[in-house]
């Protein structure tokens, strides 16, 4: 089941919305996507602040096409019903629940933020961070059309495991993987978690290229400077295009011409291929919708 938008989600930011200087710098950062963060990044003393700041950044504009979504603080948190309240209320592109475990959070997160009077294209992300989580992930994936992305938290995953974080992410590859079949059965967008150690340039690029081959769709960051090779770990490379465009000319040839058995490069190709080089094509051309806008 693919029912996925091509929307390009390769870099997912978060930015503190206690922060009101981050918040305008964001204008200018070329990630796909920003989080404008009520949870982790903010004080306690500056939460109801932060609410504030995160929703003038919404409703006010200035950011492009990126696509803009706000976390709010979690279903056990003293400040989350106002957060969802007023996140439903400015509209974003997605409300952002930390630690969502079953179906029936899911289904209670989407009426309340109905009654909250949302707007339509207002999603839901899950953030999937919990053991519990990752073995119900299937049910959580389809427990809504209104979710639209899951998010792992892969910090929290590792805290829960009481496992290391290690080159390579072994680890927690069963608990990636089983989020990422969850999302795929479902057909819905999944973003890798983020990389910590903010000064390893080296290894942000091996974790993000190893999350595009598992086949995460982007990668949540924590600072710009992983903006601009996350975008080019998660994006068609040239010759990808190249050979994309090639499959699908020479598939419609073949269809055209009434032959049974279409070969590229002495490679025989079938209906996965195409449906593979058109995501490719897909994708390469929203992305550069996106970078025209900048």
């Amino acid at each position: 089941m693919d029912n996925q938008d091509h929307r390009p989600r390769r870099s997912v930011l978060y930015m503190p919305a206690a922060n009101e200087r981050a918040l305008e710098k964001a204008k200018a950062i070329a990630a796909d996507a920003l989080i404008f963060d009520l949870e982790d990044a903010v004080a306690p003393d500056a939460k109801e602040s932060a609410r504030d700041k995160a929703v003038a950044a919404v409703t006010g504009g200035g950011y492009g096409r990126r696509e803009l979504t706000i976390r709010i603080n979690g279903m056990d948190t003293e400040w989350h019903a106002d957060d969802l309240a007023a996140a439903a209320q400015a509209g974003p592109d997605g409300i952002v629940v930390p630690k969502v475990g079953s179906a029936d959070e899911v289904r209670a997160l989407v009426a309340a933020i109905e009654k909250a009077g949302a707007p339509e294209h207002t999603q839901l992300w899950a953030m999937v961070e919990t053991p519990q989580a990752m073995l119900d992930v299937a049910a959580i994936a389809s427990a809504s059309e209104r979710l639209g992305v899951l998010v792992m938290g892969t910090n929290d995953l590792a805290k829960e495991l009481h496992a290391e974080h290690v080159p390579g992410r072994q680890p927690l590859l069963t608990g990636l993987g089983l989020c990422l079949l969850g999302a795929r059965a479902a057909g819905k967008v999944i973003l890798d978690g983020v990389y910590n150690d903010v000064k390893n340039a080296d290894g942000f690029a091996a974790e993000a290229r190893q999350g595009r081959e598992l086949g995460f769709d982007g990668k949540t960051l924590i600072h710009p400077s992983q903006v601009e090779p996350c975008n080019e770990a998660f994006a068609p490379s040239e010759q990808e295009v190249a050979d994309a465009e090639e499959i699908v000319t020479v598939w419609n040839e073949t269809l055209s011409s009434g032959k049974g058995v279409a070969t590229v490069n002495g490679r025989m190709i079938e209906n996965l291929h195409v449906e593979n080089a058109q995501r490719v094509l897909d994708m390469s051309k929203a992305i550069a919708a996106l970078q025209v806008d900048d």
